[in-house]
């Protein structure tokens, strides 16, 4: 039977963390999408659904080793997979006239040493950092369209960058002033036997992990001078909360001189009015995580407490959704020309 001519061949590799579940789990019943390569080098021969019985009756595919030459007849290649993966295939693939979805940090940087520095190996393919486009389609989906390699934003650096653009965009608050306070669930560190992220060991507590630097400290400064078209300073302090999925970002910054009239909710409603995926909520909201879960959405609330010079937003995400897959296949549905909401528009998941 001939496809249509709007079914996109896809191939996943590192099909079996936890992003690359839920990417499966988008992907299968995307109308658009055809699963054609899914990749893992333990699982190679075993079928998806013996895997992840709950994709039983929606993937029918097996686990395969990965092969270049089978992914060289994709449309499009996800990168699901660690650090330092997705930069030794991506030269051979875009030869081969396949375009790129990097779940990883292998192109989130335009500077070399930045990335060396923060993720201790030397880069594979340099030359392509400055082809590759951030794939935050709320600041870069122009570029989104038309690129060969989208960098998808981590899932902490998403939810800080949505919180604090558009006081950035409008030079409404001290660049020197930020302050990102933000807790992840236990997910974000992977489908890995972490004791720290074992059951007995993040039930019933909460802690701060990486506060002299974590490694989405610069992916996040990177956005926002670019934002802010001059360097600017966060304190960024990450948490790990007993639950399995969801990011809550509470983020603060000092009104800029003579900015301290503006109406904060208009300049959020404004900004965000057309994203599909970003909901400014009612003033004196406080968006929880569970109103995001199994969702791509980024629910934000701003405030002004005691009407003081202190901004306070809270933005929160799926650190699988919005913060990874669900990321995913909206720049994949802008890159192929799709609405932007295929395959994506559901609510969040309850309880």
């Amino acid at each position: 039977m001939k496809e249509s001519p709007k079914t996109i061949r896809v191939g996943i590799v590192g099909g079996t963390g936890y992003t690359g579940v839920e990417l499966l789990r988008l992907l299968a019943v995307h109308p658009n999408v055809s699963l054609r390569v899914i990749t893992s080098r333990a699982e190679a021969g075993n079928p998806v659904e013996q895997v992840f019985p709950n994709l039983r009756g929606h993937v029918d595919t097996a686990f395969s080793e990965p092969n270049t030459q089978a992914l060289a007849e994709c449309d499009l290649v996800f990168f699901a997979t660690p650090n330092g993966t997705a930069m030794q295939h991506a030269p051979a693939l875009l030869d081969a006239g396949c375009r790129i979805i990097d779940l990883a940090a292998d192109f989130r940087f335009k500077d070399t040493a930045t990335w060396e520095k923060w993720y201790g190996m030397p880069h594979a393919c340099p030359a392509l950092l400055a082809e590759a486009v951030y794939g935050l389609p709320e600041i870069n989906r122009q570029s989104i369209r038309a690129a060969r390699i989208v960098a998808n934003p981590g899932c902490y650096p998403t939810a800080v960058q949505l919180g604090f653009l558009p006081l950035i965009e409008q030079g409404l608050v001290e660049p020197a002033s930020l302050i990102a306070d933000a807790k992840s669930g236990v997910s974000g560190a992977g489908r890995q036997a972490l004791l720290r992220v074992s059951l007995c060991e993040a039930g019933e507590s909460l802690s701060t992990y990486a506060v002299a630097g974590h490694r989405h400290l610069p992916e996040i400064l990177q956005g926002l001078s670019a934002i802010a078209g001059h360097s600017t300073e966060l304190t960024f302090v990450p948490h790990l909360t007993p639950m399995i999925r969801g990011i809550h970002a509470t983020l603060y910054a000092r009104f800029a001189t003579n900015a301290s009239s503006v109406d904060l909710q208009e300049v959020f409603d404004t900004r965000y009015r057309n994203e599909p995926f970003v909901d400014v909520l009612p003033p004196g909201s406080h968006p929880a995580t569970n109103s995001v879960r199994g969702s791509n959405y980024c629910r934000i609330a701003c405030h002004r407490p005691q009407s003081g010079q202190t901004v306070v937003v809270l933005s929160v995400i799926d650190n699988l959704g919005k913060g990874a897959a669900g990321q995913a296949v909206q720049n994949m549905n802008i890159m192929f020309g799709l609405e932007e909401k295929t395959g994506l528009d559901m609510p969040a998941l309850l309880p």
